[in-house]
């Protein structure tokens, strides 16, 4: 290896810093120092010092895992800051050129490298790439650890002096660019595959500990999470593209007016803690003209380094505890003193957050659309149907593929891919990351100017296009992961929702999730989900629930049955197969769901009964009725008739080859069965419960159901189809020992539901199967679960007990006393609990 000229001065340097340096210190700077010359080919590093300096990084590293004085002490070593900076500013120009092109045709199209191309370079520089990239993985997971201690935002405020976290960025963008890139393997070998994959394995550790290291320098640091969400959400390739893309939802947001305006907050709020400013003090002032050199004097934060007077001081920096208020002046020109004297983050989004907020978030405007506008609109849409032209043929490959059936148009923002490329296990950081960023309890207080800073990141969030793609993304990484409740990633999320919800923007994120072609978006679904998780954990801990206001509770709830009581599909979404089908009965089952949980909670539920939930229950249900053939527990075989003349037995030889008389062989069933025929398993039983639990008696009442639901259920003519679903369906088990439960709250106490039943009774006698006396006859009848009719032989018995036993059974009919209580009540109410 070559000797460094400056070889003698470093080991003075050393000295000359005394007994305030640790061993600890003075080896991982001197390993830094080899490596930093090794990126730069200044000089590259032989095998046996690369070998000595991995060693050295390697207890470094356990070090900060296991020894607290030691991390602290690296922690606050500028110049070891510095040098990983420098390491991995050199490092990631080299991996990008040997992983994904040459740097010139990263933002060039013309000069784009192809997806085959990245591949054939990442496995000819195999070797280099995979050493390159371990030593960086060991240098990361150190930086996460020096930020692991009693006083975390010393180190994150010399991280951010320095712009390590630029380095971090830097690297997350190119994990980002190498793993998210497919590639063809049919062009690669085994050889070459094993080698793409540790490649790829590799790169995929850098990151997961990238952001790691990211969520360490954002928590509990407002200004550091608000860098964070400056560079991740404004995206200039995504949210910045154009100003005509910016007014996509139509609130008018101006990114590039709130982008500025960020910047201006982040320059009022760039002073540091008073420990890190006195340690870059003292590195700028003692330790600048050595190795690794001077702090890159960048603003807005230099001044806290630089000589008084050698650089402007942004305005409000010193005056950090005296209160402000909030005055916004349209006509000063100064932008930035007109954004310090709003004192909040950004205008721009306070005011995208008022236009997209829930309308009713300060008092009810938007009213519940009526049953009789909704069955208008039912009465509409059964006017004019359009006859569509269904396909039922195979599906060709390409209608097969769904791959991209989870989301619209490209991806935007960086993190967006970051769920296309981890699995539950390594993404756990960056859900951690935005909980951190929006979640309330996760912040600090209000600002001096009133402001909760968690609740304006939440806001820039969804304002922000990058945010929208990275929430729906997370999102559908849990329907593809098939997460259940006691998983971290799902927990999390509910929590990253629950901070939607504190703002007022569960619609808006419902709205802005929808994608045409599908009726409910898998996204939809999901949230759906996780809103649903979110009010069961309220009836969990209803004790601590009883004194919070519920009202916002209550008009998320008025939102989303407005929504599905007025929405109806666009003819473009048509025509759908049945994996539409299969989406939006997810969507459906979803909301079933949610009305379950809602229906369960006293103060809602009274708002179901107050909003006549019971209309759209019935509505899908007589849909279903009429649209969905049961399905039976035995389908009897079809009988064709037989034609002996036109039959071969061959008796003589009964293993003989057929002719080529007969029949071909049925052609093969279709990959899936056709829209009309999807069956919607499961919807009926959920909407049994639903109209069980609010025919319920009033609290502290066990007898009579509810008045108020058993009068809709009449008026709206519910009974109908409760009685028709008591034929078995295997497509809804248990449907008739539900509908016994709605039709017991239901006849108790409501004179015009028995009245109904009775004339039911009158109108419908018993068939009379009974033969003459003496003879025998053939009739078919309907036995529940057996599809079709079955023929039976009905004996004429000529006792005289037998006209009496029917008699008996009229009788009996007769006297059904459709108000008596059953004397099965407790198993009744067993089954409801």
């Amino acid at each position: 290896m070559t000797r460094l000229p400056d070889n003698v001065n470093l080991l003075n340097e050393a000295h000359e810093n005394g007994p305030d340096e640790t061993i600890e210190e003075r080896c991982f700077a001197a390993a830094l120092v080899c490596l930093e010359g090794h990126y730069t080919q200044s000089p590259p590093m032989g095998p046996q010092t690369a070998a000595k300096v991995s060693s050295m990084i390697t207890k470094t590293l356990e070090k900060t895992h296991t020894i607290r004085k030691a991390r602290e002490a690296i922690s606050r070593n500028v110049a070891i800051w510095i040098w990983l900076t420098r390491i991995f500013a050199a490092a990631i120009p080299s991996l990008t050129t040997r992983s994904v092109g040459p740097l010139s045709s990263l933002n060039d199209p013309e000069k784009g490298v192809t997806p085959q191309e990245s591949t054939a370079l990442i496995v000819m520089n195999h070797a280099t790439i995979k050493e390159d990239i371990a030593t960086l993985i060991k240098l990361m997971h150190i930086a996460r650890n020096l930020l692991v201690n009693a006083e975390p935002e010393v180190p994150q405020d010399i991280c951010a002096a320095v712009h390590f976290d630029q380095m971090v960025y830097q690297t997350i963008i190119l994990c980002v660019n190498v793993t998210s890139k497919g590639y063809d393997g049919e062009i690669l070998d085994e050889n070459q595959r094993l080698k793409l994959g540790d490649v790829t394995e590799l790169y995929k550790k850098l990151l997961v500990t990238s952001l790691q290291q990211a969520h360490n320098w954002t928590a509990k640091h407002d200004r550091n999470k608000m860098s964070f969400w400056f560079d991740v959400l404004f995206d200039d390739d995504g949210a910045l593209s154009g100003p005509e893309e910016s007014l996509g939802d139509g609130s008018g947001f101006r990114p590039d007016v709130a982008k500025r305006q960020v910047q201006h907050w982040l320059d009022r709020n760039s002073k540091l803690c008073d420990t890190a400013r006195k340690l870059l003090k003292d590195y700028a002032q003692n330790q600048a003209s050595r190795p690794p050199g001077n702090l890159a004097p960048i603003r807005p934060l230099a001044w806290n380094w630089l000589p008084d007077g050698s650089v402007d001081v942004p305005g409000d920096v010193a005056n950090t505890e005296e209160k402000i208020n909030p005055v916004w002046k349209p006509d000063e020109t100064d932008k930035f003193e007109q954004d310090r004297a709003y004192g909040r983050v950004s205008r721009e989004v306070d005011t995208w957050w008022l236009n997209a907020r829930d309308p009713n978030y300060e008092e009810w405007l938007v009213l519940m659309p009526s049953v009789e506008f909704a069955q208008s609109r039912l009465e509409h849409c059964r006017n004019n149907l359009y006859a569509h032209d269904y396909v039922e043929d195979i599906m060709d490959e390409e209608d097969a593929d769904d791959d991209e059936s989870y989301g619209e148009g490209p991806l935007t923002g960086l993190l967006t891919e970051v769920p296309n490329i981890l699995d539950p296990k390594q993404i756990e950081a960056l859900h951690m990351i935005v909980k951190s960023c929006i979640l309330d309890n996760a912040g600090s207080g209000l600002t001096r100017a009133g402001e909760n800073l968690q609740k304006t990141r939440c806001r820039m969030f969804l304002a922000l296009d990058c945010g929208k793609s990275l929430l729906r993304e997370m999102l559908v990484f849990i329907a593809v992961w098939e997460k259940d409740e006691q998983s971290l990633i799902f927990q999390v999320t509910t929590q990253i929702v629950e901070a939607l919800h504190h703002s007022a923007l569960i619609p808006y994120a419902w709205n802005s999730l929808r994608i045409p072609k599908d009726i409910i978006s898998p996204a939809q679904t999901v949230l759906l989900r996780l809103v649903n998780h979110m009010f069961r954990a309220r009836i969990n801990n209803s004790a601590s629930q009883e004194t919070k206001d519920n009202s916002r509770d209550i008009k998320l709830v008025h939102f989303f049955l407005s929504f599905f009581r007025s929405q109806n599909c666009d003819p473009s979404e048509f025509p759908v197969d049945s994996w539409d089908m299969e989406r939006a009965k997810d969507g459906l089952a979803q909301y079933l769901d949610f009305l379950t949980t809602v229906a369960e909670m006293l103060d809602t539920r009274a708002k179901l009964i107050e909003w006549e939930a019971i209309y759209d229950l019935i509505t899908i249900l007589t849909g279903l009725e009429a649209g969905v053939p049961k399905k039976p527990l035995i389908e009897l075989p079809k009988r064709s008739p037989r034609n002996d003349s036109d039959g071969n037995p061959m008796v003589e030889r009964p293993y003989a080859a057929a002719d080529d008389g007969l029949p071909p062989s049925p052609p093969p069933p279709p990959l899936q069965e056709p829209a009309h025929k999807f069956p919607w398993s499961g919807i009926k039983g959920q909407i049994f419960t639903i109209i069980a639990t609010l025919l319920q008696p009033p609290q502290g009442q066990s007898s009579p159901g509810n008045p108020d639901v058993q009068m809709q259920m009449v008026k709206y003519n519910g009974i109908v189809p409760l009685l028709n679903c008591c034929a078995y369906d295997d497509h809804n088990p248990y449907a008739k020992e539900r509908v016994t439960i709605c039709l017991k709250w239901l006849l108790d106490g409501c004179e015009a539901a028995n009245n109904f039943f009775r004339e039911l009774v009158n109108l419908s006698p018993p068939p009379n199967l009974r033969p003459a006396p003496g003879g025998t006859t053939v009739s078919t009848i309907r036995v529940d679960g057996i599809q079709g009719e079955v023929k039976v032989q009905v004996r004429s018995s000529t006792s005289a007990p037998g006209e009496q036993e029917t008699n008996d059974i009229v009788d009996g009919a007769g006297r059904i006393d459709l108000n008596r209580p059953s004397g099965r009540g407790s198993i009744e109410d067993d089954f409801m609990a």
